[in-house]
């Protein structure tokens, strides 16, 4: 008689490694972990870069690397792998969290989307004008965008630190604000900060383009049959001039935010093949089993959109691997290196760290205390103005985007080395100022609830 296993019949040894397993996997989607990640990356960055062994971390990122088939060879030093290839699977997440917005979230109405778009917008020209009213020099002038970008991973890791006193919408309205505000960073970098087009380039992007249309015209549901046509992106926008991370926006921006039609229903299709398995004839015939198990493969695939799927898949690698690692490659200033006496760096430092620190929080809850007292739009339901104040501190992280933009502006060692400094800085600073803000805020919340329910038990016991 065929006895059937239960959980408890499995070996100790084997449960223990399961339960293992499925902790970290939910720690590996605490978005306060990654946050700590990255912070962890960067202080390991800045201090292997100030130690005496400096000369190994500089070195170790012009180690090149190269790719190549027979005679055709690309090479290129580790920094381009990190910068230019492994950060386009950060804009591939950053574009499939901007598509489900378009489609469910808060782009999805206009009605929505005025306030977090007019309040990104805001957030953008305060900080540009701090920075460009100390840098009028053109040279420095350059770096007017580094101090617009909000770090969605760190911003929303710091929130998540609060505990869960914090009322979602607020998350919910940072999260928007910080994907329109990477929105806003994108369109930034494709017109200011990409070199003069190539356009024989755009042509082979196109075809790229067109191979991922046609994959989901034919109903091609696998993640990995869009590997190839994102790479011929990739590499048309590289041939122009354009940042070749852009394609991994691109790519985002196609990915169906629906699940592909299918003939039946998963949850029924899952039924019929169970019960197909449970049947004796299909447990002996190998063939069968295989068809079977391809079938719920592909069910299991399908029972949710493809942006979904893929950025849940992707989350772990991009924040516990490409963003760490992108810290680690560029977080690495050398304080005795900065020369903040020459050529205006010290102005450098100081119009990024205060454009992070004040231009930041006061662009955006200027902008959203005008629009809110015109009448042209109100805060969502359980945000407060304190909320709103904790959203703008909290966009003043910029960190990742921030640093990636400085790089793309700085062509000086010595400024680039500054504008670095002035995001650590004032990244820094906004995360103190987050928490302690946002503790208060907490405290606050916490109280108004102990209040009310004490005054509602009154009134009841009367």
């Amino acid at each position: 008689m065929d006895r059937r296993s239960s959980r408890l019949d499995l070996p100790r040894a084997q449960r223990l490694a399961e339960r293992a397993l499925a902790t970290l996997e939910r720690f590996l989607h605490v978005e306060a972990a990654s946050g700590v990640a990255l912070l962890a990356a960067a202080a390991i960055a800045l201090i292997w870069a100030n130690s005496p062994f400096a000369h190994s971390y500089h070195a170790l990122w012009h180690v090149p690397l190269s790719v190549g088939l027979g005679n055709l060879a690309f090479s290129q030093p580790l920094h381009f792998w990190i910068n230019d290839a492994l950060m386009a699977v950060f804009f591939l997440v950053v574009g499939m969290e901007i598509r489900r917005e378009i489609h469910e979230g808060a782009l999805s109405e206009l009605s929505q989307a005025v306030l977090p778009v007019v309040m990104a917008i805001g957030g953008v020209i305060v900080p540009t004008l701090i920075y460009l009213g100390l840098n009028v020099d053109p040279v420095r002038g350059q770096g007017w965008a580094v101090p617009t970008a909000t770090d969605i991973a760190f911003a929303v890791g710091v929130l998540a630190l609060l505990g869960r006193s914090i009322p979602g919408n607020v998350r919910v309205f940072l999260l928007a604000l910080a994907i329109i505000d990477d929105v806003i960073a994108v369109l930034v970098i494709a017109f200011f900060y990409s070199g003069g087009f190539d356009f024989s380039g755009f042509m082979i992007a196109a075809l790229g383009i067109l191979l991922v249309l046609g994959l989901q015209w034919i109903g091609v549901g696998s993640a990995y049959a869009y590997i190839a046509p994102g790479a011929v992106i990739w590499i048309g926008l590289l041939m122009t001039g354009a940042h070749p991370t852009l394609a991994g926006v691109v790519l985002g921006l196609m990915t169906p935010a629906r699940s592909m039609p299918v003939r039946e229903q998963p949850v029924e299709e899952v039924s019929r093949v169970a019960e197909e398995l449970r049947s004796r004839d299909a447990a002996s015939d190998e063939h069968r089993l295989v068809q079977a198990l391809r079938q719920l493969r592909r069910t299991r695939r399908e029972m949710l959109p493809p942006a979904v799927r893929v950025q849940t898949a992707l989350h772990p690698w991009v924040a516990y691997g490409v963003m760490p690692l992108f810290a680690l490659a560029n977080a690495g200033v050398s304080l005795g290196g900065v020369d903040l006496t020459a050529g205006g760096a010290q102005l450098v430092t100081l119009g990024v760290a205060s454009a992070l620190v004040v231009g930041k929080p006061v662009g955006i809850v200027g902008i959203a205390w005008v629009m809110v007292r015109l009448r042209w739009s109100r805060l969502p339901p359980g945000v407060s103005w304190g909320g709103i104040f904790l959203i703008g501190l909290l966009a003043g992280i910029g960190f990742t985007l921030s640093i990636f933009i400085a790089m793309l502006a700085f062509a000086d060692e010595n400024l680039l080395g500054a504008a670095k400094l002035g995001v650590l800085l004032g990244s820094l600073v906004a995360v103190f100022l987050g928490l302690g803000w946002g503790a208060g805020y907490v405290r606050r919340l916490r109280g108004r609830i102990d209040f009310s329910g004490r005054r509602y038990g009154r009134c009841a016991a009367s």
